[in-house]
């Protein structure tokens, strides 16, 4: 069952898809719009990870305690998926048709953050010289 909200979001329809002159802007934006959805620590953290399946043999005793944490993980697992769906959708919907063409198969929303801060994340200083020297 969904808890109401009441929340103010920013609008994102309004927000430019990123390319090279408007990054650090849009990152912003987005880093903030992420913040208050509660979603930006897909963006910083690794996915939980699943532990391999252990087969238990007929004879064995499961305690209690073993399955509430398994459960507990599978809950933690499903949350994050959720989550990167819901981020990853984000910052494919505001890209670039040239961007969104380059990242639409990546599945993981950090590493598609990571790449974008890599390509276009770099100090501005070039074009701040550039645009001083004008």
């Amino acid at each position: 069952m969904a808890i109401p909200t009441s929340k103010t979001l920013p609008d994102l329809s309004k927000l430019e898809p990123v390319d090279e002159m408007n990054f650090k802007h849009w990152l912003k934006k987005l880093l903030i719009f992420f913040e208050q959805l509660e979603v930006d620590y897909i963006l910083f953290t690794n996915p939980p990870e699943t532990p391999p399946q252990k087969f238990v043999a007929s004879t064995a005793i499961v305690t209690t305690s073993q399955t509430d944490s398994s459960k507990e993980d599978d809950e933690l697992k499903v949350k994050y998926d959720n989550d990167n769906k819901t981020v990853r959708g984000h910052l494919l919907n505001h890209m670039t048709n040239t961007l969104f063409d380059l990242f639409v198969n990546q599945k993981s929303a950090k590493a598609i953050w990571n790449m974008l801060e890599s390509r276009y994340g770099g100090d501005d200083v070039g074009r701040k010289k550039y645009v001083i020297g004008k």
